[in-house]
């Protein structure tokens, strides 16, 4: 009798334990602020099957697409108030509510050198403190962006050219006499087939995707500025994971983060593409090439440090070289 009720108990704290351990599994509800499969959410993409795939019993992310689930100006707004637990966006889709977001694009070092050199730590802390939000990993790093136009310039002068943007690059076609224009990624094409817009700005990575190269005769070379699309995890869904979660979490961004380093023979690709496209590269002499970089850059630092004057210098010193 004593042999049986050992075993009994023995079954019964097994499946107890089993029980806990199911119970102790989280899923966590996922959106990216791009079309699903293309350029800017494939990694991301990836990440999730990693994690399902591996983080049975701790972790899973039930992923639900992209801007047909959630409009990509809404993301950043769904991971801060906790409608979504894990989300893949850029800050470009939520400087209202943190306008320090767009010093991201400014950044001149790794992803992997922030996390040497405190970057990362400085990011977490306002993104916790301002997005309610654990800035978890930096998927878009060294791709840059592009102005891309249907009428041929010869100088960095776009004065009486209407162009669709994001707040990423408003301020520098601003300032380069451009008329902007902000919509979704899904009204572009539209757009430039009706002449609503003359060009628009987007990375080198990702117009095939969105059909946009039947629509575009030039690309404006140099590129400018550094790609940020980022994976955000909503700050109180962060707290609740317990360290064991967390850990995986963090190993999976960094995994994630070591994909970056792919995008120099994409990119290749991603030119000899667009040439066979027939779309015809711009390149101004090289003297103006050097101001047109520094009229970029001097612009978007120049417009983050006159909102946010402390917090812009310290994002300055600790992402670029």
């Amino acid at each position: 009798m004593d042999v049986c009720k050992l075993l009994i108990a023995a079954i019964a704290g097994l499946a107890l334990s089993i029980g806990q351990a199911a119970a102790a599994e989280v899923t966590l509800k996922g959106v990216t602020s791009f079309a699903e499969g293309t350029a800017f959410s494939k990694n991301f993409e990836r990440f999730v099957a990693k994690v399902n795939a591996e983080g049975k019993g701790l972790v899973q992310i039930n992923y639900i697409g992209g801007p047909k689930a959630m409009p990509p100006f809404e993301v950043g707004n769904a991971v801060r108030g906790g409608v979504v637990d894990i989300a893949n966006v850029t800050g470009a889709f939520y400087t209202n509510l943190l306008p320090e977001s767009d010093a991201l694009k400014l950044s001149t070092i790794s992803a992997q050198d922030q996390r040497r050199n405190g970057a990362w730590d400085y990011i977490n802390k306002l993104w916790n403190e301002r997005m309610n939000a654990q800035y978890l990993a930096r998927t878009g790093d060294n791709i840059p962006f592009h102005l891309y136009l249907n009428k041929q310039i010869d100088k960095p002068d776009l004065t009486g050219l209407k162009l669709r943007i994001t707040p990423v690059y408003r301020d520098f076609f601003q300032a380069l006499g451009g008329q902007v224009v902000q919509t979704q990624p899904g009204e572009v094409y539209t757009a430039l087939e009706r002449g609503v817009v003359d060009g628009y700005g987007w990375p080198i990575l990702g117009i095939f995707d969105l059909g946009w190269h039947e629509k575009t005769k030039f690309r404006v070379d140099p590129g400018f500025y550094n790609v940020e699309v980022s994976v955000l995890v909503n700050l109180d869904t962060w707290k609740k994971l317990d360290e064991q979660q967390k850990d995986f979490l963090n190993k999976q961004a960094i995994w994630l983060e070591s994909l970056n380093p792919e995008t120099a023979s994409l990119i290749a690709d991603e030119m000899q593409r667009q040439s066979a496209a027939g779309i015809q590269v711009i390149r101004f002499p090289p003297e103006v090439s050097a101001q047109y970089l520094a009229k970029a850059y001097d612009v978007g630092w120049a417009s983050i440090i006159a909102k946010s004057p402390e917090l812009g210098a310290k994002l300055r010193t600790l992402l670029t070289k």
